[in-house]
């Protein structure tokens, strides 16, 4: 009889070792394919279970949780939620999420491990940290004059802090209320379907997933190249550019819509958008240095990140001389995010250094412990600092004398420039109105902001009047809200 309990007691110990064998392959080695399968609610449910963490502006936050009861219980709750949209994105339970509440997602959930009091506390307690905060660059003012400032127009306002790189401002209009996509009832499909569908496409964020014509406001970019090239040596000294200008292996002429274009300085051509000038410098400047150039300032990068990412702008790298002369003023296949060009206008006002634009500050616990904090990096060198002083006095001098002058704001240095760029078919479209701009408040060590507004359905149709007349008034008041002025 011992002998046969001996026998079972081994064949229970073998079942027993065959049981946590299975269980550690399954719990160990088997966990992350079966959280990962689709047919397991758990993690969606635990996701959902607890509330969500929150993005600050302003050291106030802009999102929230409410307990909805459902078995997905927590939805998502904005504050100012058109405002917001272009950077916070939506977290749906049904459609997922974008923007900040993509990018940013791991923190906000609560499923970083940084968010771990211990290395590896989680993975032994398959338990979920609370959700942390994410800590935006935002200026609230600047957000808030950017989206006022547009109104109901189609367009969009980027704006950078030169030194660093943080973004002040990303406004994109028309906007939506991306609380309409928490939950999961009936609405929310609507609210889906009917986003989706609208004409004037809402939750396209125009300030950085569209790129546009930047017209005249590109003239930035082929001065910088003409003086870096040696091409231009003094700017009030005459260019020798005719009016008209023939397109080179063709019989296009280019025209101006301002007077005293012919042979004009690159100082007067600046101020008043002379296009024969530039177009004729971007073909003696040629096509290598322009496309380095243009590269410089961030085109054709298709990197970018601020964390989600940006389109690439757009410069050709092929192109005849006919194209180039076009391309230099703005238009053919030239095409740019409004956030590429207020890092245009940053380089600009920061000795000619483009720094990496970023919208999270850092990454915080529920207690406010910092995680993960963004440090300043300078991507390129676009221009040596003598050529930057240099494009420094001509934007001044578009404001002070030229077709930007309703950008300028009493106790500080503004330069700008202005930008009317055609599409459509045979460019009947109503023109892009474009401003870029940069601000140093009188008396300060460095300039404060660089901004960059496009408006799409300008009410000019004239030259640079509706970029001075649409656009350098809003990035006038978003100037003056970092300034606080």
């Amino acid at each position: 009889m011992t002998k046969y309990i001996r026998r079972a007691a081994a064949l229970c110990a073998v079942l027993l070792l065959g049981l946590l064998v299975n269980a550690t392959r399954v719990q160990v080695f088997q966990a992350r394919a079966y959280d990962d399968n689709p047919a397991n609610r758990r993690p969606t449910i635990a996701r959902y279970g607890q509330p969500r963490g929150d993005i600050l502006v302003g050291g106030r936050p802009v999102t929230g949780s409410k307990d909805s009861g459902e078995q997905l219980r927590y939805e998502r709750t904005y504050t100012d939620g058109p405002l917001y949209a272009p950077v916070t994105g939506f977290a749906s339970q049904v459609y997922g999420t974008a923007f900040l509440e993509n990018s940013e997602d791991d923190t906000l959930s609560g499923t970083d491990p940084l968010l771990s009091p211990f290395p590896l506390w989680n993975d032994a307690t398959r338990a979920r940290n609370p959700g942390g905060k994410v800590v935006t660059t935002l200026n609230p003012a600047a957000q808030r004059a950017a989206y006022k400032g547009l109104g109901s127009r189609r367009g969009a306002v980027a704006a950078i802090e030169p030194a660093t790189g943080r973004i002040l401002a990303l406004v994109s209009t028309p906007s939506y209320d991306p609380g309409e996509l928490s939950g999961t009832g009936t609405a929310v499909a609507h609210a889906w379907k009917r986003l989706n569908g609208a004409v004037d496409k809402p939750m396209l964020n125009r300030a950085i997933r569209v790129t546009y014509p930047p017209g005249s406001t590109f003239k930035v970019v082929t001065a910088a190249a003409a003086l870096e090239a040696g091409v231009v040596t003094d700017v009030d000294t005459s260019t020798t550019s005719p009016d008209p200008y023939r397109l080179p292996g063709s019989t296009t002429r280019l025209t101006n819509e301002a007077d005293g274009c012919e042979n004009a300085s690159l100082r007067y051509a600046f101020e008043w958008s002379c296009n024969t000038v530039f177009a004729k410098l971007g073909v003696d400047v040629g096509l290598r240095d322009m496309t380095r150039t243009a590269a410089d300032f961030g085109f054709n990068d298709r990197g970018l990140r601020i964390p989600f990412s940006v389109a690439p702008s757009n410069f050709d790298t092929a192109l005849d001389k006919a194209q180039l002369a076009l391309s230099s003023i703005g238009q053919f296949n030239t095409r740019a995010t409004p956030l590429q060009m207020a890092m245009i206008s940053s380089a600009v006002a920061d000795g000619g250094y483009v720094t990496s634009p970023y919208l999270v500050e850092k990454t915080t616990t529920r207690g406010g412990r910092t995680v993960q904090a963004t440090s300043p990096r300078t991507l390129h060198q676009a221009m040596n600092p003598v050529t930057a002083a240099r494009m420094r006095e001509l934007m001044t001098d578009v404001v002070t004398e030229g077709t930007g002058t309703n950008a300028a704001i009493p106790g500080a240095t503004v330069g700008g420039k202005t930008g009317t760029a055609q599409h459509g078919i045979d460019n009947h479209g109503l023109p892009y109105a474009w401003f870029i701009s940069w601000a140093q408040a009188d008396g300060a060590m460095e300039p404060a902001v660089a901004v960059a507004v496009v408006v799409e359905d300008a009410a000019a149709d004239r030259g640079d009047i509706s970029g001075g007349g649409d656009a350098a008034p809003i990035a006038k008041a978003v100037m003056k809200a970092v300034l606080g002025f």
